[in-house]
């Protein structure tokens, strides 16, 4: 299918997208090099809908727990439970999950080569470019005719091959693994004080905390995720001078996780909006991060990444077919045709929402709400707007309107 010695595709990065890329791509039988820096792991909740499950062909056993439901925490440490009445959100750790995803992809024939990018290079009278990177030994190359930018926020690829890739706007987010409590929570929705008051000493291994409050972020949201034996405890912000590891070493001590092992620490910018473009109109493409592909008001980028990754993969494999670079534009026009509204509507709840604790606290007060949760819930586990129950939008859009107005009391 290729010449000697040159690739069909080159992936620039080995997380959920790139590696998902470079899985399809590969196991349709094109020649596939997937370059990507060891050992660098990115700050992840993990957190994963079953749909990923099933639409990647993955089995459950790269799971480290399994989720119930969720805790929300306002800034005057009032609790409102949210249990998944049918189905569980599964948790993943990316140290162990991103290298299982590029083991996939090298079974099925991708080519692993560990390095960091360094530039792509053209020559007229060459098919193809030459991609420059830092490998063990120093400068190396590799050929190839199509690139896939998976490289993560602030992607190095996009900057020097995608037009407009500086309008990216990024909330950086920090978190710590810490050793699990190894007694287990009383409920798995909510727990003590649900309605009421939070009771700070709880976790439970089959619920996500979330802690909507200025002092521990103010501007996002932070967090306690299930990793099984351990678990993640984190923030995010794009407020410049605010201290995301005091944040959390005040989260721990209110949580009483400030007695539990620290395993490792991980920072990373992550995306809040998609990038006007994401190829070059040559030979270029971006998915995931490098894409701006993570939820706003959630932070979720793994499910996102992964189908990003596909639809990049999925538009490479149809150039390579018509011998034209034209369908690069496909994957971005397929993605915010898929979920484009549904990014646009989190947009507005995190600016709306998330701007002080008096929003805030009003926030939480509507997610208890029950068909505030049951539409939610649909949403994450389907991964689109549900329309199937006006009523229920109709209720909702009322108790908003309630709320931003200051009729409804908290």
């Amino acid at each position: 299918m290729s010449q000697p010695g040159i690739y069909d595709v080159a992936v620039v990065g080995g997380g959920p997208a790139g590696a998902t890329a470079a899985h399809d791509l590969a196991r349709k039988g094109y020649r596939v090099a997937l370059l990507d820096r060891e050992g660098r792991i990115k700050p992840c909740g993990g957190a994963i809908p079953p749909k990923l499950l099933r639409e990647f062909g993955i089995g459950a056993e790269v799971l480290v727990a399994r989720v119930r439901g969720a805790r929300i925490i306002s800034p005057r440490q009032r609790v409102v439970g949210m249990p998944i009445e049918d189905g569980y959100v599964g948790m993943v750790d990316r140290a162990a999950f991103d290298p299982w995803l590029r083991q996939r992809a090298c079974a099925e024939g991708a080519h692993r080569i560990c390095g960091r990018f360094v530039r792509v290079e053209r020559a007229p009278s060459e098919e193809g470019f030459t991609l420059c990177y830092e490998g063990s030994e120093g400068l190396a190359r590799l050929r190839a005719r199509y690139l896939i930018g998976a490289d993560g926020a602030r992607s190095a690829v996009a900057r020097q091959e995608v037009e407009g890739w500086e309008k990216g706007e990024y909330v950086f987010a920090y978190h710590e693994i810490l050793q699990a409590p190894q007694s287990t929570g009383a409920g798995a929705a909510a727990g003590p004080g649900e309605g009421g008051r939070c009771d700070p000493v709880f976790y439970d291994p089959t619920r996500c905390d979330v802690y909507y409050d200025g002092k521990l972020s103010p501007d996002f949201y932070a967090w306690v995720f299930p990793h099984g034996r351990q678990l993640s405890i984190g923030t995010g912000s794009a407020c410049k001078g605010f201290s995301q590891r005091e944040a959390i070493a005040r989260l721990r001590a209110q949580t009483g996780l400030d007695r539990q092992a620290l395993v490792r620490r991980e920072g990373a910018p992550i995306p809040l909006k998609p990038l006007p473009r994401w190829d070059n109109g040559r030979d270029t493409v971006l998915a995931g991060d490098a894409a701006g592909v993570v939820a706003p008001a959630s932070g979720e980028g793994i499910y996102y990444a992964m189908l990003g990754g596909r639809m990049a993969a999925d538009a490479v494999a149809q150039c390579l077919a018509e011998r034209s670079p034209r369908p690069l534009a496909a994957a971005r026009k397929r993605f915010m045709r898929l979920h484009g509204q549904v990014f646009w509507v989190l947009g507005l709840m995190q600016r709306y929402w998330y701007a002080n604790d008096n929003r805030r606290e009003r926030f939480v007060h509507i997610c208890g709400d029950r068909d505030v949760q049951q539409l939610t819930w649909d949403a994450y586990m389907n991964k689109e707007l549900v329309r199937a129950k006006p009523l229920a939008h109709v209720r909702i859009f009322f108790k908003n309107l309630a709320h931003l107005s200051g009729l409804a009391s908290t």
